[in-house]
């Protein structure tokens, strides 16, 4: 097994040799947020088994482990080799040495994806209409078409009046269906920018006769305006077939793309070999996954694989094979992946043929399931002083409601927070799993709440809210800059934009290399 420590300049050099590297980000959401190398994938240490299979599914690919200061990246190296990852190494020095190597440290999530929607709207022009403009041609009675490129539940949250939520990947599939006629303006919106300009560019690049906007800077662009957003909306995309129109586009700008087609037996052949890191991604909607898909595959909807593409895929240079039943959507999204940089590839055949072939199942790493104790049991000991419960949920969510006198833990922190508290630990969590690698880090036996904080409530047992219990200095699971824009704070909503907006002045030459946008001629 090869575990050593490696020199900023040595990962700078990995990222760049065409060789497969996984470059993993340890720390935890809130810390990875505020600064880190521009490539690297984010995997809290607190997930670090339950995600990593999923993230880095070849075993014996090159691993590098990033944090601040090596400490927890140790840690994590450790339990990575003991599930079987031969090949990992550590940052030295961590962020610190990172930056004391001359490199970027880039604040916020998504970055890659982020920067590459700016460099789309520099390179491609696409068009764009101000939240003022499109407000006083909804007055003005003009023909409009708003669609909301986010997943139906960001949608919900906040939206344009008169936006219909359409996903950035279901745009291709759906849009003939949704535009009235050919005069309608449709202008494409997000909470910020990238999908705004990826929705529109998409529609553009199809050939879509309509003219077609991205909305500047999207619902916080419509706040700062002083204009009203929905709350609660229901409007979204109808469930239709897609024409014969809408394939033929696809295969269009797959064509002006090099989007290349990969059979069934050859993806088969590269898991089967294990000499290349391959990821099967279904970009259909959640409902259609949900009903079928293949083995092995992750649910990756089109939009947010784009937007999003380091939350599924770990490794550089990786085959990532795209997947649906209907020869639109995962094309469309394909020639974006690469133009991103990825060796990404379409499935020749549909999901019924393709089901017809032996895929082999995810492999995940088994984990220890922690004893059950119910609540009226954990109620019993904590009126007799006879347990500590530890809360490992999410920072927010503790401070929302807790159980009485139970301390807010995290896995890499859990055994100093705990240190001098007298066992047994009685751990509450969303996730059990979340809360059985915590339990790996404490030297005494730990029980897990039965059925949860549902469980707790359920039963009647109260509930303690909190303002400031965790600290945020303590938070190290929250960023701050990116819910506050949502919260009716205006300036973290400018500090964003101007964040999203000044992406492409951090980059160095290699970065921005790395990013090949592609202006598409006018379909004939």
């Amino acid at each position: 097994m090869t575990n050593r420590t490696i020199e900023p300049h040595e990962v700078q050099d990995w990222l760049y040799d065409g060789r497969e590297l996984a470059f993993l980000d340890v720390r935890e959401h809130g810390l990875y947020g505020e600064g880190h190398p521009l490539f690297a994938t984010p995997l809290p240490y607190s997930r670090l088994e339950l995600d990593i299979t999923r993230l880095v599914p070849r075993r014996s690919v090159r691993v590098v482990l990033f944090d601040d200061d090596e400490s927890i990246a140790g840690k994590a190296a450790q339990r990575l080799a003991a599930i079987g990852y031969g090949n990992v190494h550590i940052v030295r020095g961590g962020s610190r040495g990172w930056k004391d190597a001359g490199y970027v440290l880039f604040a916020g999530v998504n970055v890659p994806s982020k920067t590459f929607g700016e460099l789309v709207e520099h390179t491609c022009r696409t068009p764009r209409i101000s939240a003022a403009e499109l407000s006083r041609m909804m007055e003005d009675g003009h023909s409009l078409l708003v669609l909301d490129g986010r997943p139906f539940n960001e949608y919900r949250k906040m939206n344009i009046p008169q936006a219909v939520c359409c996903p950035n990947g279901e745009l291709a599939y759906r849009i003939h269906e949704l535009v009235p006629d050919e005069k309608t303006t449709v202008v494409i919106n997000c909470a910020g920018r990238t999908r705004s300009i990826i929705g529109a560019q998409t529609l553009i690049n199809l050939g879509i006769p309509n003219p077609v906007f991205a909305l500047e800077n999207g619902t916080q662009g419509w706040y700062l305006e002083g204009l009203d957003l929905e709350h609660g909306s229901k409007r979204k995309y109808s469930e239709v077939m897609a024409n014969e129109d809408a394939r033929a586009r696809s295969e269009w700008l797959a064509q002006q793309l090099d989007v290349p087609y990969v059979d069934a037996v050859t993806v088969l052949d590269w898991l089967v070999q294990g000499e290349c890191s391959v990821f099967l991604c279904d970009v259909r909607t959640e409902e259609e996954f949900n009903t079928a898909t293949l083995p092995g595959a992750q649910h990756t909807p089109g939009g947010q694989l784009i937007q999003a593409t380091d939350q599924y895929v770990g490794v550089r240079g990786a085959h990532i094979v795209l997947f649906d039943d209907d020869g639109v959507r995962a094309p469309v999204v394909a020639g974006w992946l690469r133009q991103m940089g990825h060796d990404a590839y379409v499935l020749k055949q549909t999901l019924t043929q393709a089901s017809g072939f032996n895929w082999p199942e995810a492999m995940v790493p088994a984990l220890p399931l922690l004893p059950l104790m119910p609540a009226k049991s954990v109620h019993d000991r904590i009126e007799k002083g006879q347990c500590i419960v530890v809360d490992v949920r999410a920072s927010a969510s503790y401070r929302a409601g807790h159980v009485p006198g139970a301390v807010w833990a995290i896995r890499p922190r859990i055994a100093e927070q705990l240190q001098g508290r007298k066992p047994p630990f009685i751990l509450v969590a969303d996730d059990p799993g979340v809360a059985a690698l915590a339990a790996l880090e404490l030297p005494a036996e730990a029980y897990l709440l039965e059925g949860g904080m549902d469980a707790w409530e359920a039963a009647g047992y109260p509930l303690m809210a909190t303002s400031n219990v965790p600290p945020d200095a303590e938070r190290i699971d929250y960023l701050f800059f990116v819910h506050d824009r949502h919260d009716g704070n205006r300036e973290a909503a400018r500090q964003y934009l101007a964040w999203e907006t000044g992406l492409l002045a951090q980059l160095e030459p290699r970065e921005h290399d790395m990013f090949k946008p592609v202006v598409v001629p006018v379909r004939p």
